[in-house]
């Protein structure tokens, strides 16, 4: 059995002051600065980076650059670009460490700009119209590479003139799917690539299209972005990841990488067609022989594992380097050598840090406890961010054997305090494989505590040793609820059959991991109010929720319900990426095995629910409709069973507005509360 206990959470409990140690709550969560998007100086000095700080009043966060100087002993982090009425991100360091490209909206308008590290000489380089997504500075900062939604076939970044008929009807019309994707209607826009000149003069003009003839999306919607492109050493070339539309669009995985010319001159050449699964994160070795990028196996599965791969640019030659290493790569950098590629990757509820061997493909873990992300190989060692269920994210770097801390950003607002404490524990769950999972325990709490039971979304997922500003543990223990979260079947960082076991099985071996970890918390942790327990999940836990109103009906005070599926039938037709609710149900459409569908189905059981259910969904939610949220909250109702409907009008999947989160947390620990907390007398 292992205690988490971060470096961040020691650092932190060293600073506190004792006599007014109190419980963290949403309120502090959503204070906190939020770092990201790291980038450093090859020889090792400065390190640059993205930090968020919330405007409730705005309902929104705002972005400034900041810099630290790692030579420098000693030394605090210092704004870099901080407008006031504008948002500095997107971070790109020069090859000689002197200058910072970025994105920034002041005046209105997107544009990138420049400024030296030390603070000198912000100027504008950019005045093309119509917005962006991203961009790429080459290596020898003489163009930079910009994707922005334009039409298909677009020469260039200036937006088409479009007359618009003023008697035409507002209805929107298509021929193919998508009709909608994450939280935004099609409009036939796709993120394309262009390359624009980069001289004393700035990056004037609207640049020219690379992408050819090619159809899709580059980066890939709706969550791609730098990671997804990359220059060759010399600038010459392009290398980048699409899917290319077909007829149906939703029903494949296949991003492939291509490589084109910079200038525009000859069409995209596809570098990994044979393989009909995912082929993502292009990235380029220092010396530009290499290229790596991770490979997925099996066409139409998001969740296949991972594989490190390396293309020789020459020969074209390419070596799967992690073929024999049971986990699943998220992040490549490689080393200023080329000798090391670093990667992350989920393992037994940590995402470390790993060194892979690029002769041998020998991997060796870097770090222990924690999430890690962000990594960048610097001559001083590799600076990275790491966060904990217990910590957010601060900056550390690693040069020996263990990380050194950079940045204390949140200290000040952490101070006074006090963090719950975080026990894993295993136990024997399904096909008598070994299960894990976490149970947190409030600060300073004595005798027995309500139990908040959570279920990770995915489902191919983990309820890992990280920090959430969406679903916050420390948050429920901060308001006096025993947390515990299981690893069930079909989470990642236990082996790619272990994540394959939730296929066509989500209402099997997941609710049996389920039952028997509940119970395996509660007989090990006698803190544990075993029989004042509330469960909740969103997304595929959502799912869960739903179904153990139907499969578990005696167990739970009170049930959360966030973003989950209630009918499989509906949901097969309703969303957007049909190859994952395909894939889990066998591989084929609801109409040619709707068996495969209604095995697992919530609403086929709809007659046995009686447990008190918040409801909560998203009007922009496509992923999982919200009509699924309406139709749990009209059983509910239906049946007089004690409910309650949260529908919030402007987010999706998630949610992401700081006063909505607050609204959220008031309403889902308000209706716990109600289930598991005597009344005051």
């Amino acid at each position: 059995m292992k205690t988490i206990l971060s470096a961040s959470v020691l650092a932190i409990a060293a600073a506190a002051t004792p006599a007014a140690a109190r419980q963290l709550t949403i309120d502090d969560v959503i204070s906190l600065s939020r770092v990201s998007s790291p980038v450093a100086s090859r020889d090792g000095r400065w390190l640059v980076w993205q930090q968020r700080e919330t405007d409730l009043a705005a309902n929104r966060g705002r972005f400034d650059l900041w810099r630290l100087d790692l030579s420098s002993k000693g030394a605090k982090p210092e704004k870099l670009a901080a407008e006031a009425d504008a948002n500095e991100t997107s971070p790109q360091m020069s090859a000689d460490g002197r200058t910072i490209y970025y994105q920034s909206d002041k005046g209105g308008d997107d544009a990138i700009w420049s400024i030296g590290v030390d603070g000198s000489n912000a100027r504008k380089l950019t005045g093309f119209q119509g917005g962006f997504g991203g961009f790429k500075v080459a290596p020898g900062g003489d163009k930079i590479l910009v994707w922005a939604d334009r039409k298909p076939g677009a020469p260039s970044l200036a937006p088409a003139l479009v007359k618009k008929d003023p008697l035409a009807g507002e209805g929107r019309t298509y021929d193919q799917l998508f009709v909608r994707h994450w939280d935004t209607w099609s409009n036939g826009d796709r993120s394309q690539l262009f390359v624009l000149p980069l001289g004393a003069d700035g990056a004037p003009g609207d640049g020219t299209a690379i992408g050819g003839a090619l159809i899709g999306d580059a980066p890939s919607k709706p969550f791609g972005g730098a990671e997804e492109v990359d220059w060759s050493a010399d600038g010459k070339t392009v290398y980048f990841a699409l899917r290319e539309a077909g007829r149906i669009e939703p029903l494949s995985t296949n991003l492939d990488i291509f490589a084109v010319p910079a200038d525009g001159s000859a069409a995209p050449v596809n570098l990994t067609a044979t393989n009909k699964g995912t082929d993502n994160l292009p990235t380029v070795s220092p010396d530009g022989r290499f290229l790596a990028y991770f490979a997925m196996a099996r066409a139409g599965f998001e969740a296949d594992r991972q594989v490190l791969m390396v293309r020789d640019l020459s020969s074209g030659q390419v070596r799967a380097l992690t073929q024999d290493w049971d986990r699943s790569v998220a992040s490549i950098a490689w080393s200023q050598n080329g000798k090391t590629i670093y990667v992350t990757a989920d393992d037994t509820q940590e995402t470390p840090a790993f060194a892979v061997d690029t002769a041998s493909g020998k991997v060796t873990r870097l770090t222990q406890s924690g999430h890690v992300s962000g990594v960048v190989p610097t001559a001083k060692g590799v600076v990275f961010a790491m966060n904990s269920l217990t910590a957010p994210d601060d900056f550390y770097r690693l040069s020996g054997k263990k990380p050194v801390r950079l940045t204390s950003v949140n200290a000040a607002k952490l101070a006074g305090i006090e963090m719950p404490t975080v026990t894993r524990f295993n136990f024997t769950g399904a096909d008598d494989d070994t299960v894990w999972g976490y149970a947190v325990k409030p600060a300073g709490g004595t005798g027995k505590v309500p139990v908040a039971y959570m279920v990770h979304g995915g489902p191919q997922g983990s309820s890992n040793n990280s920090w959430s500003y969406r679903w916050n543990p420390a948050v429920f223990a901060g308001a006096g609820y025993g947390l515990v979260a299981v690893d069930f079947h079909g989470s990642t960082g236990y082996g790619q059959k272990f994540t394959d076991a939730i296929s066509g099985n989500w209402g099997g071996w997941p609710l049996e991991d389920l039952q028997k970890g509940l119970k395996a918390a509660t007989d090990k942790f006698g803190w544990l109010d075993a029989d004042n327990a509330c469960a909740l999940g969103a997304s595929y836990g959502g799912y869960m929720m739903n179904w153990f109103e139907g499969q578990w009906p005696d167990r739970f005070k009170c049930i959360v319900q966030h973003d989950g599926v209630f009918d499989a039938r509906a949901m097969a037709y309703e969303t957007e990426e049909l190859w994952f609710d395909e894939w889990e149900h066998g591989g084929k459409a609801y109409y040619e095995d709707p068996a495969a569908f209604e095995k697992w189905n919530p609403v086929n059981y709809v007659d046995r629910w009686k447990t008190p259910m918040l409801v909560i969904t998203g009007e922009k939610d496509y992923r999982i409709p919200y009509t699924q949220g309406l139709a749990t909250f009209t059983a509910l109702q239906r049946k007089g069973i004690p409910s309650r409907l949260l529908v919030n009008p402007n987010e999706n999947h998630w949610v992401l507005k700081p006063n909505n989160s607050r609204q959220w947390y008031g309403e889902v620990l308000g209706w716990m509360d109600r289930y598991t907390k005597a009344p005051a007398k």
